[in-house]
């Protein structure tokens, strides 16, 4: 058996030499959130504060929760990932959702970002997948870096059902159900995750 080899400690030293310390170490592990939403019942805005919840787990993460209505051009700036939901209508997204991506910067301000969505809708098949897709689209030709969730259970993202039994709340208020939220929080560690590795 040969012994170490004497590259090893010259190795070693390269590694040291070249990681970051002090102030610009925390500035390369920090990682800034922005989840933004639209929620007429609160369904979505249960779901915005889950994935918001999920991606604070994760070290360095930054984190703001806006509506749609609430995010001004320093949020965007500042955000290193943007993580969009709303309900669905149509089939598609909401129109205040759709409103809010037209007026994402189009002159490479978004680029290299990390995107991700998450949606609401009343039923099984009212078209959650439908509208996270559409939202993926339109983040990838702003040049974003699209994620969805960790595994193949959530490919496009996080979604909840919210008005067909069994998911809805038997007393009548404003539910999510715990396995949706669970998918939430997931998204929004692993978009943290992400933003970490590729900043």
């Amino acid at each position: 058996m040969s012994g170490p080899s004497r590259s090893a400690p010259f190795v070693a030293a390269l590694l040291l030499a070249v990681a970051p310390t002090g102030p610009a170490a925390s500035a390369v592990s920090a990682q800034n959130v922005l989840v933004v939403y639209h929620s007429v019942t609160d369904h979505t805005r249960l779901m915005a504060e889950a994935v918001a919840d999920g991606a604070r787990e994760v070290r360095g993460a930054d984190v703001r929760v806006l509506p749609v209505d609430g995010v001004a051009t320093d949020d965007l700036v500042w955000a290193d990932a943007l993580v969009l939901g709303g309900p669905v209508r149509s089939a598609n997204v909401s129109a205040e959702v759709a409103g809010f991506l037209a007026t994402l910067p189009f002159d490479g301000g978004m680029k290299e970002k990390v995107g991700a969505a998450f949606s609401t809708g009343g039923g099984i098949s009212a078209g959650e997948e439908l509208a996270l897709v559409a939202t993926l689209h339109a983040m990838l030709m702003y040049g974003m870096i699209v994620v969805g969730g960790p595994d193949w259970t959530s490919a496009f993202g996080a979604s909840a059902v919210t008005g067909e039994a069994p998911f809805t709340d038997p007393s009548g208020g404003v539910r999510v159900a715990p396995a949706f939220l669970d998918k939430a929080r997931a998204l929004g560690r692993r978009v943290a995750e992400v933003t970490a590795r590729l900043r």
